[in-house]
């Protein structure tokens, strides 16, 4: 007999779940399970322990860890994840109280892909508003990365219930569209930090239009977003970035990887109204080209971080622009470019002479010419990878050991590198790490 602080298997998995028949249940599965249990029905008040229910002799009733004061509990239950809070929560009436001290829940992390998401999402805010009717005050973070079953339903309830929220991770949840975004960014005025990379239907980030109305014609600004994740989002086209850029004006991470129908347009509207941008990533946007890295490059000194890999239009040209305005950058990933030569190399070496990473993998027309040009400016690389780079041989890389002492990690797979340059590099960067495929080497 199902007793009342058990809820039926059926509300929280479907039908035909697996984990019902073998007898066995997912950690998430188990975890929503145990989340609805402990919020319609906490334990009898008569249930302080466990050991208590074996009518055990009254001086050997109760256990060691009861003498614990409720802070250190409290110190305990904060580095539990959701779930296993949620088991403390159905020991005894004592953990089920500590374990919904608000302190303690300042994130919720949910996974899994059997996972009722929405309802689990429901039931939590709905615990969480007891104390204040309506809203979770203390809730900043909801993380449900590939939680597959997330619908606009489950991102309302964080919208109505969340004012405060101040970071959502959602990546991968596809059935998420932009409408329930526009509603969590518009009742969430605090949110800093967005996810949505793989959510396939997200082709913007703005207000709702109730929202709009209400605010100023600047209400762009409202938008407090820093970070902005949309790796993956297929259908971004350079009117949605328009859109993006003109409404979340104080952006200074933004990913934008294999976002295919972006052009050079898109960016020039993204300079104009996110002038702060440090970190930009445009990875595998094939469209991209050397007249977006001249937009890019009015960034300035604001940028940091750099990805352009396998952007097959970009050369030396774009390169350049970049090193010219770009003097601070840290971290540039021109993987695949194969326009990119020597020429552009040396452009950035000399320009940026504080770069730490480098990746120029994969691109043929780099030589041993541009390591020496590399080496002999940027005394503080501790990343190099040229991996599958043709041209490349040993001189090159023992140029690099011999000036880059703090050199970290060396990737030279696919190069013909001679044993000799290998032991050498090894030799004067002893904490640097080389990936390689020469088998002689270990």
């Amino acid at each position: 007999m199902r007793t009342l602080s058990t809820p039926s298997p059926a509300l929280i998995l479907p039908r035909s779940s697996p984990a019902l028949f073998n007898g066995s249940s997912t950690s998430s599965s188990s975890f929503t399970a145990e989340t609805v249990a402990m919020v319609h029905s906490p334990p009898p008040a008569g249930l302080t322990h466990p050991q208590r229910c074996l009518r055990q002799p009254r001086d050997q009733q109760g256990a060691p860890i009861d003498i614990l004061p409720d802070h250190a509990f409290l110190q305990i239950f904060a580095h539990l994840p959701t779930n296993q809070l949620c088991r403390c929560a159905r020991v005894c009436r004592r953990w089920y109280n500590l374990a919904w001290d608000p302190r303690l829940w300042r994130t919720v992390r949910l996974t899994g892909d059997v996972l009722h998401v929405d309802r689990a999402l429901r039931v939590l805010t709905r615990r969480l508003c007891q104390d204040t009717p309506n809203v979770c005050l203390t809730l900043e973070t909801v993380v449900v990365s590939s939680c597959r079953r997330l619908t606009d339903r489950g991102l309302y309830t964080v919208a109505q219930c969340c004012p405060e929220l101040r970071r959502l991770e959602m990546a991968g949840c596809y059935n998420v569209s932009n409408e329930a975004v526009f509603e969590v960014v518009s009742r969430c005025p605090n949110l800093e930090h967005l996810d949505v990379s793989g959510c396939s239907k997200v082709t913007c980030i703005s207000l709702t239009r109730e929202a709009s109305i209400k605010l100023s014609p600047l209400h762009g600004q409202q938008i407090s977003i820093r970070f902005l994740d949309m790796t993956d989002c297929f259908a971004l086209e350079d009117e949605g970035l328009h859109t993006i850029a003109a409404h979340c004006t104080q952006l200074t991470h933004l990913y934008l990887r294999r976002c295919v129908r972006l052009t050079d347009e898109g960016l020039r509207f993204l300079v104009i109204y996110c002038p702060s941008i440090r970190e930009l990533s445009v990875s595998d946007c094939r469209f991209v080209s050397d007249f977006g890295l001249r937009e890019i490059a009015k960034l300035e000194g604001h940028l940091r971080y750099l990805s352009i890999a396998h952007c097959g239009r970009i050369t030396d040209v774009g390169v350049r622009y970049i090193a010219k305005y770009c003097v601070r950058l840290r971290y540039l990933n021109a993987r695949g470019c194969e326009g990119l030569t020597d020429h552009g190399i040396e452009h950035l070496a000399k320009s940026c002479s504080k770069l730490k990473s480098l990746d120029i993998g994969k691109c043929p027309l780099v030589s041993d010419a541009g390591l020496e040009l590399l080496a002999l400016n940027c005394f503080n690389l501790k990343r190099l990878s040229v991996k599958a780079c043709e041209s490349i041989t040993g001189r090159g890389l023992q140029v690099v050991a011999a000036n880059c002492f703090d050199l970290q990690l060396l990737n030279v797979q696919d190069c013909d590198v001679p044993l000799e340059a290998l032991r050498f590099v090894k030799r004067h960067c002893k904490r640097c790490v080389i990936e390689h495929t020469n088998p002689a080497f270990f």
